[in-house]
């Protein structure tokens, strides 16, 4: 089963969109004048311009955040002062999309002239070149992630980060209440918000605006959170498997055994799902969360369906004899 939403890259982050949302964890303060933050940040990762520093230009990665540390500083000092301002213009002229200084090490006057005059934005940080190079990356290739939407709302059950779709009307709201209600946590209702991480995990989250609410028939909108307790939501999970709601009457052939495993594609990559007819007198957020625990039973490699499927085969034979 495929999802009908398609994946697609977020606008191009800019600077200002990087330090606003990343500035608290990565210690990053501004320096000198404030300028260029609507600069783009093409390439989700980062680069040392040492090579730059030392006047080799070819395969300069200059769509990336540039960082220099105490190796390029003691460089520079090692320079007379008109080629060392050179080189820094040289550096700027590039168009980078900003400079990152490490270690809280004191920004050269040079640097700051070239940056006020290109109007690039020049950051310093308290860590350390490659740490601050580890945690970037991971924060750019976050932000980078290709992205889509599913119509659905995605609940944690034991660690399994459920994604429960269904027609309008089919009772998802009310499956979800009662999930919360047996201590699982709310991740986003109505609409789940998916990015793929290294092309090999998804994570769901909700949107901002409707980040730990959800919208109940007959009530309104309830923040869960206030009503449930802070541990009734939680801000992201991974994706590990989606369950769709359909009407009892539109559900023409039910695997009774489970063998035959159904997936759902989201962004090219095949999530286990599982259909659960919903009739009258059912408990939906039961047999969701008994569906939920046997995908952890799955993942930790026993598959209920087979192993009663191997010992029927076993009585099978023994009787046969």
């Amino acid at each position: 089963m495929a999802s009908t939403k398609r994946g697609r890259r977020p606008p191009v982050l800019t600077v200002g969109d990087f330090f606003a949302k990343h500035a608290p964890h990565l210690n990053l303060k501004v320096e000198g004048v404030v300028s260029g933050m609507k600069r783009p940040i093409r390439e989700p990762t980062i680069n040392r311009p040492g090579l730059v520093l030392a006047g080799f230009h070819t395969y300069f990665a200059d769509k990336r955040v540039q960082i220099i540390g105490n190796a390029e500083l003691s460089y520079l000092k090692t320079l007379p002062a008109a080629l060392a301002t050179e080189r820094v213009r040289s550096l700027f002229s590039r168009n980078i999309p900003c400079l990152v200084v490490a270690r809280n090490s004191p920004v050269p006057p040079i640097i700051l002239r070239a940056a006020a005059e290109f109007q690039i934005p020049v950051f310093r940080t308290s860590m350390i070149t490659m740490k601050f190079i580890n945690a970037a990356t991971i924060a750019l290739e976050f932000e980078f992630a290709p992205t889509t939407s599913e119509y659905g709302s995605m609940v944690d059950i034991h660690g399994i980060g459920v994604l429960i779709r269904g027609a309008s009307g089919i009772g998802k709201s009310e499956c979800v209440l009662g999930l919360i209600e047996r201590g699982y946590s709310l991740v986003s209702d109505d609409i789940t918000r998916v990015r793929q991480i290294e092309g090999r995990e998804l994570i769901g989250l909700a949107s901002e605006l409707t980040r730990f609410h959800m919208e109940v028939r007959g009530i309104g909108v309830i923040n869960v959170a206030a009503v449930f307790g802070v541990g009734s939501v939680r801000p992201e999970k991974r994706l590990d498997m989606v369950v769709t709601l359909r009407d009892w009457n539109d559900v023409e052939e039910i695997d009774r055994l489970g063998l035959d495993p159904d997936t759902y594609e989201v962004l090219g990559i095949q999530i286990p799902h599982v259909t659960v007819p919903v009739k009258t007198g059912r408990d939906l957020a039961r047999l969701v969360e008994v569906a939920a625990l046997d995908q952890k039973l799955k993942s930790m490699g026993h598959n209920s369906a087979v192993e009663f499927n191997q010992r029927l085969i076993q009585i099978m034979r023994r009787d046969s004899r």
